[in-house]
C-alpha cells in the first residue's frame, strides 16, 4: 500500500509522535509498504492515511476525508486525545474519531476512555523498543533513579526530585532526568531544583544511545506523568530489563497490568519518596518489578508492533473504503 503517516512533530524532532511515525515508517516499509511521513497535508493521493493525534492533526484529517472520501483512514489517539482533547475540544476531537475507519490505541485501557460506539473501531498497539545495544551498570556508590521524556506539565517531570527530598538521611537515592523543557517556566523550574536539590541532576535532552546508557545504567525508572496515551519509554525500560515505578493512571495501567507491584497515586511525592525508599532498601521487592518488566518485555518487540499495524491495515481495508456506510454503534 501507499501509505501517508501525517504527524504534528517536525523532522529531526525528538517528540514521542516523530519516533512513532519514523518507526512506524521502518516497520511497514519491511513489510512492502510505502510510507512517506508528513507534518502538513497538501492533497497529496494514497491508499491509507494514518494521522498520529486526532486533535493536533484535525485540520488534516478533515481535509483529507474531504479530498479522498473514498480513502481508509486511521486515527492515533494520544494521551492529551483521550485524557485531555476530548474534554477540552470534544467537537473538533470526536470529528476526527469520527472520521476514522480505525482508531489506534496505545494501551489496553483506550476502549474504556473513548465513546462506547467508536470501541469497535479500535485496535490496541503496544509501541516497541530495541533491545539496547549499549549498557552500563548502575553505580555502586548511589541508588540511580532515572526520569527519561520532555519536561512539561502531563508529564510531571519534576515529581521524582521532590520526592527525593523527603527520602530518609541516610538514603543514597540520585535522581538523573533527561529532557527538553517544554517552555520558560519548565528551564526555571528545573533550573531552581538542580541549585537546591542535591539529590538531583539534570543533563538535558540526550539521543538515543546516551539515553539507553542512562536508562540501563540506572536502579528504576520512574514515570510521574498524570496522563499517558502509552508512553514508550515504559516499552524501553521493560525492553532494558529496567524496574518501573509508575504514576496510577490508565495510559500506565493499560501496559503495566493491574498486577503491577510499583505504583503510587499521582503527584503524592510522599508516597513516591516511600516506594524509592522501599525499592532502595528492599532488595526481594526491587527483584519483584524486575521480574515482572522482564515477563512483559515480549508485548513490546517490533514484530509484534508491526503486527498490529498490518491488524490495523487490514481492519480499515475490511472495513471498506469509505467511512460512509460505517455503523454508528461502532
Amino acid at each position: 500500500m501507499n501509505i501517508l503517516i501525517i504527524t504534528p512533530a517536525l523532522r529531526g524532532s525528538r517528540a514521542g509522535n516523530r519516533a512513532t511515525a519514523e518507526r512506524w515508517q521502518r516497520l511497514l516499509g519491511t513489510a512492502g509498504h510505502d510510507v512517506q511521513v508528513i507534518t502538513e497535508y497538501r492533497g497529496e493521493a494514497c491508499d491509507l492515511l494514518i494521522a498520529l493525534h486526532a486533535w493536533r492533526s484535525r485540520e488534516a484529517i478533515a481535509d483529507f476525508r474531504s479530498d479522498w472520501p473514498n480513502v481508509p483512514v486511521i486515527v492515533v489517539l494520544t494521551g492529551t486525545d483521550v485524557y485531555q482533547h476530548q474534554a477540552r475540544y470534544p467537537a473538533d476531537t470526536l470529528a476526527s474519531m469520527e472520521a476514522a475507519t480505525v482508531l489506534i490505541g496505545l494501551h489496553d485501557r483506550v476502549g474504556q476512555d473513548i465513546p462506547t460506539h467508536l470501541r469497535g473501531r479500535l485496535v490496541t498497539l503496544y509501541q516497541s523498543a530495541a533491545l539496547p545495544t549499549r549498557r552500563s551498570e548502575p553505580p555502586s556508590e548511589a541508588f540511580q533513579v532515572c526520569v527519561i521524556g520532555h519536561l512539561r506539565d502531563e508529564k510531571d517531570s519534576l515529581r521524582a526530585a521532590r520526592a527525593a527530598r523527603k527520602m530518609p538521611p541516610a538514603s543514597r537515592i540520585r535522581v538523573v532526568c533527561a529532557g527538553k523543557p517544554h517552555n520558560e517556566q519548565w528551564q526555571a523550574a528545573v533550573a531552581a531544583e538542580v541549585a537546591e536539590n542535591d539529590r538531583f541532576q539534570w543533563v538535558g535532552e540526550l539521543g538515543e544511545a546516551d539515553t539507553a546508557t542512562l536508562l540501563t545504567g540506572s536502579h528504576l525508572m520512574v514515570i510521574s506523568s498524570v496522563m499517558e496515551g502509552g508512553a514508550n519509554v515504559v516499552s524501553e525500560a521493560c525492553r532494558a530489563g529496567v524496574p518501573i515505578v509508575a504514576s496510577d493512571i490508565p495510559g500506565n495501567r493499560g501496559l503495566l497490568g493491574d498486577g503491577y507491584e510499583g505504583y503510587f497515586p499521582v503527584g503524592d511525592e510522599a508516597a513516591l519518596a516511600n516506594l524509592l525508599w522501599r525499592a532502595e532498601t528492599d532488595p526481594a521487592f526491587l527483584d519483584r518489578l524486575s521480574q515482572q518488566v522482564n515477563r512483559l518485555a515480549p508485548r513490546f518487540t517490533p514484530e509484534m508492533e508491526r503486527k498490529s499495524l498490518e491488524q490495523a491495515l487490514a481492519m480499515a481495508v475490511e472495513r471498506g473504503s469509505s467511512t460512509q456506510g460505517i455503523n454508528p454503534e461502532g
